[in-house]
């Protein structure tokens, strides 16, 4: 099996609704995203002889994805008041409401179906909400 790795970062924030702690409040993270694809076979003519994806085409998909969430409150839907969303938006705060609580486990499962679904085979996704606490997501057998 061959696999490839690239990985690209954010910085957003997020809080966890009706979480009994710190992270119930608004926070930010450095979010770091490795992908990584896998193929049983290279490519075996063409310009992509040798290769499992071109690199440059992974890479600009990751960065594409992950750049959308780039300083951005992001925010579960139905966990914020629309009187503060609104006021929110008045004041020029970009926001994105996501349908999914924004942990890292579930950050890795929404990039891991989106890379999927742009044709590449998946083999995991990794998302570091710090240097050193990360979560991963990857489906059995071949994607």
């Amino acid at each position: 099996m061959y696999i490839l790795k690239t990985e690209h970062s954010f910085d957003s924030a997020h809080f966890l609704a009706n979480y009994k702690g710190k992270c119930s409040n608004i926070h930010g993270h450095r979010w770091r995203v490795e992908v990584e694809v896998q193929a049983k076979e290279l490519m075996e003519d063409g310009q992509l002889e040798g290769m499992v994806v071109d690199f440059g085409d992974l890479k600009r998909v990751v960065k594409d994805l992950v750049d959308a969430y780039d300083h951005a409150l992001i925010i579960e839907q139905g966990t914020m008041r629309q009187e503060t969303l609104k006021c929110l938006e008045q004041d020029g705060f970009r926001m994105i409401i996501v349908d999914f609580r924004p942990t890292a486990e579930n950050f890795a499962a929404f990039f891991f179906k989106e890379i999927k679904a742009k044709g590449f085979g998946v083999k995991r996704v990794i998302v570091y909400e710090t240097p050193i606490n990360s979560a991963a997501y990857e489906e059995s057998g071949m994607n």
